[in-house]
């Protein structure tokens, strides 16, 4: 059984996103905001750079370095990386704070199994940590929406981020119904890229990619059509080349995994109990994550459940936020955080 106490300077909150990586503390907020992302010695197996540094190694690494992305669609893909990684990050906010084996809550996906629970528990002890917590990422990221998770009325929270969309109801602190789907911002890069790749005969780099989805990118057409030039390598010549591309052109090489979000969150209103569903046509639905940021994302949702959407403030931060927030009132919120249930 965990113990708990009240909130002191050495407890950190984490977002263990499959893209970013951000750890918050008390009275200072986001103290890190960091790309999920390693640089490795193939050799030595030493670290050599972590988040944005690590972020501009990203396809142009020597043979002797590795240069990756050690979580996948949201869990941990790469055991030692993503430990490495963490100790890395959390070593330089406890230094930076002069913190000593602080208290952690980690937000992490609702679908994690029990396996990939104490993987996580495992790379955040090993990064320095003195305890650490898990919380579901929908759950934090009510938190950090500042949505009153205790009252017995029903919200829903959609969180699009890098390599999961959670969607879950909320309502007298619990999940009531929820799903996790596999597919997030990451896929959409990945769409883009394939769609350059087949419609324009040209490669180019995930960065590149995420640059046009968070410029152009789009659910639905735009009131005014927008473009960008694109650099990549034809794939005919092997030489460099620039193309234009259009957010009619993006809005069709997202549309399908656009598709399977908007079908995930009308699945979950489906098994939504009637008075919960209630509650939600009058609250509306939530958006977090940087998925949240896609252009006529909210439109498209509303237009397809019929019913209002919000777009949370600071929906790239909620989980984080949430993860404090947590923090901040342990004692009251313990049955939410998962490792507290499992050992209890």
């Amino acid at each position: 059984m965990f113990k708990f106490f009240g909130l002191n300077s050495r407890d950190l909150g984490v977002d263990l996103g499959t893209a970013n990586l951000l750890v918050t503390l008390k009275g200072k907020g986001i103290i890190l905001n960091e790309p999920s992302v390693v640089a490795i010695d193939r050799r030595t197996r030493e670290i050599l750079a972590t988040g944005h540094e690590a972020k501009e190694m990203l396809g142009r690494t020597p043979d002797q370095i590795k240069a990756i992305r050690p979580l996948k669609d949201g869990v941990i893909a790469d055991f030692t990386a993503t430990q490495l990684m963490l100790k890395n990050i959390i070593g330089k906010a406890c230094s930076r704070y002069n913190i000593r084996k602080p208290r952690v809550v980690v937000g992490v996906p609702s679908g994690i199994t029990e396996v990939e629970e104490r993987a996580v528990e495992e790379s955040v002890l090993q990064a320095g940590a003195g305890e650490v917590y898990l919380i579901e990422e929908p759950m934090a990221a009510a938190i950090g929406a500042n949505l009153d998770i205790a009252e017995p009325s029903g919200s829903i929270v959609v969180d699009i981020g890098g390599g999961t969309t959670e969607v879950a109801v909320i309502s007298l602190g619990g999940i009531v119904v929820s799903n996790s789907l596999r597919i997030a911002g990451d896929e959409l890069d990945e769409d883009i890229v394939n769609y350059i790749k087949r419609e324009m005969n040209l490669a180019i780099g995930d960065t590149t990619a995420e640059q046009i989805k968070m410029q152009i990118g789009c659910a639905m057409p735009l009131m005014a059509e927008a473009s960008m030039e694109v650099r990549g390598r034809n794939l005919s010549t092997g030489l460099p080349e620039t193309v234009v591309i259009t957010s009619t052109q993006v809005e069709e090489a997202i549309k399908e995994s656009i598709e399977k979000i908007v079908d995930v969150v009308k699945l979950t209103l489906e098994k939504t109990p009637p008075e919960l569903a209630s509650d939600i046509m009058e609250k509306g639905i939530i958006l977090a994550g940087g998925g949240a940021l896609i252009k006529n994302l909210d439109k498209l949702l509303s237009l397809r459940t019929e019913m209002p959407v919000y777009i949370a403030e600071d929906p790239l931060d909620c989980v984080a936020k949430g993860t404090l927030k947590t923090l901040e009132d342990l004692e009251k919120l313990r049955t939410i955080l998962i490792n507290s249930r499992r050992r209890s």
